[in-house]
């Protein structure tokens, strides 16, 4: 039996692929109906998550291998400790024990699961009604998510800083249409 190819069939393939490979953040999504406990942690987590997507959208090997010292840590070597910080916060908001990434990714991969994991843990902590529930699990030892807020999520954004200087400095700035008031990108 021959295939056949038509033009909605192609329209259908090239949907689903972009759909597939589309990460989350180019913007930030619209914000929650009301103020919550949980709609504040999702906004933060989103503002990180916009962050990070323009602070590591087309980043070269030279921007990935920049260290501004002897002392520092490579531009890649950040994005491992965002990674590791992604995962604390999504393994909050999913109230299971933190869980190691996996070594040995590429870093198209690494920021895939980074944006991945905080997209969930937002999604997760815009509907909770009570974020009392969700803790940062290391082992048997539990901490409270205040502690999400001033470790985790403050420590990437931070971090996603450091990668906008980092890039800067190796001669590749990020866009130049971000608005990080609004998180949108000017057309």
């Amino acid at each position: 039996m021959k295939a056949v190819f038509t033009p909605m069939l192609f329209l259908f393939a090239a949907i689903t692929t972009n759909s597939q490979t589309k990460l989350p953040y180019y913007e930030i999504p619209k914000e929650a109906e009301e103020f919550t406990a949980g709609s504040v942690i999702s906004r933060m987590i989103d503002g990180l998550g916009f962050r990070y997507y323009w602070s590591t959208e087309g980043l070269t090997e030279k921007d990935l291998q920049y260290k501004p010292s002897a002392e520092a840590k490579t531009a890649e070597e950040t994005i491992d400790h965002i990674l590791s910080l992604s995962q604390v916060i999504e393994n909050a908001a999913l109230k299971v024990p933190y869980k190691e990434p996996k070594s040995g990714m590429t870093f198209k991969e690494k920021r895939k699961i980074t944006l991945e994991n905080l997209k969930l843990a937002s999604d997760i902590f815009r509907k909770s009604e009570d974020v009392s529930q969700h803790k940062i699990i290391f082992g048997e030892k539990e901490h409270p998510l205040w502690n999400a807020i001033n470790g985790p999520i403050a420590d990437a954004i931070w971090h996603a800083g450091q990668l906008a200087s980092f890039r800067r400095a190796s001669g590749n700035p990020i866009n130049s249409k971000i608005n990080h008031f609004t998180s949108t990108v000017r057309k």
